[in-house]
């Protein structure tokens, strides 16, 4: 078996980076110079959206059952890196925002509602979608915008402040209060194709302007006693919260993921930037320091991959358990990706601050990897979300010996066509990635070197770790799984997700023994991501040892020079 990505996949990717072009090339009409002066005002890429849209980027989000390419939700992801990569202003403002939309349709709408959404996406025009509310944040329970019953149908009443595309979406899937009763289920979503409006019951409220992702256009919509049909709801009335939970596990799993890209380019601009730069009479990629903090962010690259990689396949292979997943993924991986990029502005020094020049590219991505820590949902909401599943996780599966399947460990590898009407809304207190990393450890092959040594003796500290939280979560107090629980409290979710990714990792490089991927087969990697995930809680990560560090200094220059990707999948790039 191999973990090259399938044929279809090659061929598509191929086609984007065609499409795109080198980004660093200064010729490129489409690369990072033109995608700064983009920025610089305050514009979506009009040339970047025209090649997106000659690609036909939209069918991306479209499952294969509406006339789409949507079937693996890995592909998806390793789609939209190639625009990240390049502006993740194209990767939301074009793309992810519709996506998001989409999801909530293939889950819950009807066939026309799909048929109709897939329609816009196909040609190239836009879905927004209208979750929040700046009153409430990410407390949906406590929206205000509501559909009320009316004389034919619904009324729509009250507004949606901050929504990407709200202006060029033709058209909506809005979250809405659809009966006055407390509850959970007084919520409904709503598919609202803007075209069939009556005029005078629609306003467009202002422009955000925002420091980061300057050319997404942020705006609001607000109705005054519109009328819509009762079939423009998505699936049961009442159950549009459910609705919104079990596409969150898909949104949150894949949108962080994309954002993979943004690190990757920040990487390969640093690593030009002390390639090139001479102090003290040598390269300052000669420095030592220099080339620790560059190999730890690869190394943080990879971590993240990884750990994203494995939540996604679940998505496909462990639907029951993705309700903890993407929440961890969430979590982690925003954060990792935005701490790397915060170490390597420190190496660029001045350089990362200037808005012209050969890195000027990196002041936008720092600006705009922001979003992937609150956007959609703050990395603080996931973070409530997983605690009060502790006490519960802790009696149901950590005591156990559940073991994920190995394919849910083979990057690129086949997988079934994901059907988003197989997500659950909890976990019931069941997830099997934990406890891999015990049973992988029992059957880890036999090898030898410091860097074997090292994964195994890492290994052997997460089982340990996830015993002890076992103990610690299963003694909670119901004080203790809200809001108003302590900061030590908190800590435990930071330490149980950490075991996530340190089994994520080693149950990869333990099952690329089979395959053809002799990358994947080095135990550096993942020792490597082990060694800094055991960091105590809130200090800097460590770094590496030189038998861990110099051979990811080695396979980052390697790939820098052949121009291939960071990720676990060393893909070939323009």
């Amino acid at each position: 078996m191999t973990t090259a990505p399938t044929t279809a996949l090659t061929a598509r990717l191929h086609a984007l980076e065609s499409a795109l072009g080198d980004p660093f090339a200064d010729d490129n009409p489409l690369g990072l110079h033109a995608v700064l002066e983009a920025d610089e005002r305050g514009e979506m890429f009009e040339a970047g959206e025209q090649a997106l849209h000659a690609y036909g980027l939209g069918a991306e989000f479209v499952p294969t059952a509406f006339g789409g390419r949507l079937d693996r939700l890995d592909h998806l992801v390793e789609i939209m890196r190639s625009v990240y990569r390049r502006d993740p202003c194209l990767g939301l403002g074009y793309g992810a925002s519709s996506f998001i939309a989409g999801v909530n349709l293939w889950a819950a709408g009807s066939d026309e509602h799909c048929r109709q959404a897939a329609e816009l996406l196909r040609s190239g025009r836009r879905v927004a979608v209208a979750y929040h509310e700046l009153a409430h944040g990410n407390d949906m329970a406590g929206t205000e915008f509501t559909a009320l019953p009316g004389p034919a149908g619904l009324v729509l009443n009250g507004r949606k402040e901050i929504i990407t595309n709200v202006r060029r979406a033709e058209a909506v899937v809005v979250f809405a209060r659809t009966a006055q009763r407390p509850g959970s289920r007084s919520h409904s979503q709503l598919f609202v194709d803007k075209s069939r409006l009556p005029e005078g019951h629609m306003t467009y409220l202002p422009r955000y302007r925002t420091s980061g992702m300057r050319g997404v256009q942020l705006g609001g919509i607000e109705f005054r006693d519109c009328p819509l049909p009762d079939s423009a709801v998505l699936g049961t009335p009442g159950q549009g919260l459910e609705t919104a939970l079990r596409s969150f596990q898909v949104t949150r799993t894949t949108l962080v993921s994309m954002f993979t890209g943004v690190l990757d380019t920040a990487l390969r601009l640093t690593h030009a930037h002390v390639v090139g730069r001479r102090l003290y009479g040598r390269t300052a990629a000669d420095l030592p320091h220099v080339r620790s903090v560059l190999s730890a962010a690869f190394s943080d690259l990879l971590t993240a991959d990884c750990f994203a990689t494995v939540a996604t396949r679940a998505l496909h292979l462990l639907p029951a358990e993705t309700p903890i997943y993407a929440q961890a993924v969430k979590f982690f991986v925003s954060k990792t990706l935005m701490d790397a990029m915060n170490r390597l502005s420190a190496v660029l020094g001045a350089h990362f601050y200037l808005r012209e020049g050969a890195s000027a590219a990196f002041q936008k991505l720092l600006r705009d990897i922001q979003p992937a820590g609150f956007g959609h949902a703050a990395r603080a909401a996931c973070q409530m979300s997983l605690l009060p599943q502790l006490p519960l996780l802790a009696r149901r599966s950590w005591r156990g010996d559940a073991t994920a399947p190995p394919e849910l460990f083979h990057p690129g590898a086949d997988l079934p066509e994901f059907d988003f009407r197989r997500l659950a809304i909890s976990a019931a207190g069941r997830e099997s990635l934990s406890t891999s990393l015990g049973a992988g450890l029992a059957a880890m092959p036999q090898g030898g070197g410091a860097a074997y040594t090292a994964l195994r003796e890492h290994g052997e500290h997460f089982v340990r770790e996830l015993a002890v939280l076992a103990e610690e979560c299963a003694a909670l107090p119901p004080s203790e799984l809200s809001v108003g629980a302590a900061s030590h409290t908190y800590d435990l979710t930071t330490r149980y997700v950490n075991v996530l990714v340190a089994a994520a990792c080693s149950e990869t490089w333990r099952h690329a023994q089979d395959l053809d991927d002799t990358f994947l087969a080095d135990p550096v990697w993942a020792a490597a991501a082990l060694h800094r995930l055991r960091t105590p809680s809130g200090a800097p990560r460590a770094s590496l040892p030189d038998h861990l560090e110099q051979p990811l200094w080695a396979e980052l220059v390697d790939r820098c020079a052949q121009a291939r990707g960071l990720g676990l999948l060393p893909r070939p790039l323009a």
